[in-house]
């Protein structure tokens, strides 16, 4: 099959003007002019590897007016909440909104959270995501799903009542998680997750060789509970029975490096006061850190040591950011710091949608310095480095996977410009080399 528009952002050099992509089976297999591109000999043969697929070698697909891109990668979304869109009004602080969906998911059935993330997954396509990195607090439901396009399925843990329990908390996910095929583990935040959490799920990364995600340093309430034993989450947690001898002492940056077993939290006020976690003599992991929003000076220093978090991923999510108002996302000190960026939606009981244009649109204007390459960047190259498919996904380019999407081009301005201005459904897509039927499919 070849796939021909006025325009392929190939997001592995400069866009190709009435460009081709030559797709065998679920891969790419050629990039160039259209010219170049229909006059090579058919048919493309497949991969090694793959079977006989969904893309013909003799069909040709002309898109027209289009700019041909990669399928974009959300790298961080909760479709569990897909139904509690439009149902949380905006609340006075981040505590009152975390007792708010409390309430909400309290009402919800096993089947409701199966249309949910039915209805996440055929909305986030319609916007042109190909691959999603989807937390899920119920990975027993995974085989009751119908996963419309790439999927890291990540179970969401808290033990924050019972922290004995964490390794029963952890395996059991696991046995529920064999049922994808790409998976992860994400404990909550340092405030819902225990020591003994984090490690276990440390320990099967490296065994099985897994993704692992967490929430951390999203609020200002969160930082005074680890930084001063204060603010409306310190009472919350308190009353829900957490154990809270780890406040009061650092900040929340710095609390995760300790429950890694990393070291190095800055101003302790008790003299007697010992890091939680066990050191482990064994290569640090990387991890995809979601949102961290607040950061002291001396949280900088922390993340450029040898044992900090240079090697992490950091997903941004513009329209959940503006939703509770935290504090200034500090793009420039974690680009810095080499921080490898990403974008995602969030929920949509803190969103609108689950479209990645809109992100980029929000990011854009948060960030109107960063131009609209890189910004595009950051749904497709940088997504794609977080979850270990930088050789895979995030590109158009021999070997990749099939994973195309199309949206009207004009001439007017820039193709990039164009693309981070795009705000409707895509009109064309391909998903692992299957041409979908429609956009709203």
């Amino acid at each position: 099959m070849i796939v021909r528009a006025r325009i392929v952002v190939t997001m592995d050099g400069p866009p190709i003007e009435n460009g081709a992509v030559a797709v065998s089976g679920n891969r790419i297999v050629d990039v160039g002019k259209f010219s170049e591109i229909n006059s090579k000999p058919s048919p493309y043969p497949l991969p090694q590897g793959e079977d006989e697929g969904a893309a013909s070698a003799d069909e040709i697909i002309d898109l027209g007016e289009q700019a041909l891109l990669p399928g974009l990668i959300n790298a961080h979304c909760h479709l569990d909440y897909t139904c509690l869109r439009g149902r949380i009004p905006r609340q006075k602080s981040f505590t009152d909104w975390i007792r708010a969906i409390n309430a909400a998911k309290a009402k919800l059935s096993p089947e409701d959270y199966i249309a949910s993330i039915n209805e996440g997954f055929a909305e986030a396509k319609r916007f042109g995501t190909a691959t999603i990195a989807n937390l899920t607090a119920f990975p027993e439901l995974i085989s009751q799903t119908k996963q419309l396009i790439r999927t890291w399925w990540f179970a969401e843990l808290i033990d924050v009542r019972h922290p004995e329990r964490a390794s029963e908390v952890v395996d059991l996910a696991v046995e529920s998680l064999k049922a994808a095929e790409s998976w992860g583990l994400a404990p909550h935040a340092p405030y819902t997750a225990s020591a003994n959490l984090y490690r276990r799920c440390e320990e099967i990364a490296r065994d099985q060789n897994i993704l692992l995600t967490t929430h951390l340093a999203e609020s200002r309430e969160e930082m005074s509970m680890f930084r001063d034993a204060s603010g409306q989450l310190f009472q919350f947690m308190k009353e829900i029975g957490r154990d809270m001898n780890d406040c009061g002492h650092h900040t929340p940056l710095a609390q995760f490096l300790d429950l890694l077993g990393r070291g190095g939290s800055p101003n302790r006020s008790e003299p007697d006061w010992r890091p939680r976690a066990i050191e482990v003599n064994r290569p640090y992991l990387s991890w995809i850190v979601v949102h961290l929003n607040e950061l002291t000076d001396e949280d900088g220093k922390l993340a450029a040591s040898p044992t900090g978090l240079t090697s992490f991923h950091v997903v941004h999510c513009p329209r959940s950011h503006e939703y509770f108002r935290h504090s200034a996302f500090e793009l420039e000190r974690l680009r810095e710091l080499g921080f490898n960026i990403c974008l995602g939606t969030d929920s949509l009981a803190s969103n609108d949608d689950l479209s990645l244009f809109a992100e980029m649109r929000a990011f854009q204007k948060e960030f109107p310095d960063i131009s609209p390459e890189k910004v595009l960047e950051m749904v497709t190259l940088n997504s794609a480095r977080a979850l270990r498919q930088e050789n895979a996904l995030g590109k158009i380019r021999h070997g990749f996977c099939a994973d195309l999407i199309a949206i009207p081009c004009a001439r007017s301005t820039s193709v990039f410009e164009e693309v981070v201005a795009f705000d409707q459904p895509v009109s064309w897509s391909m998903i692992d080399g299957v041409v979908q039927k429609s956009p709203n499919a």
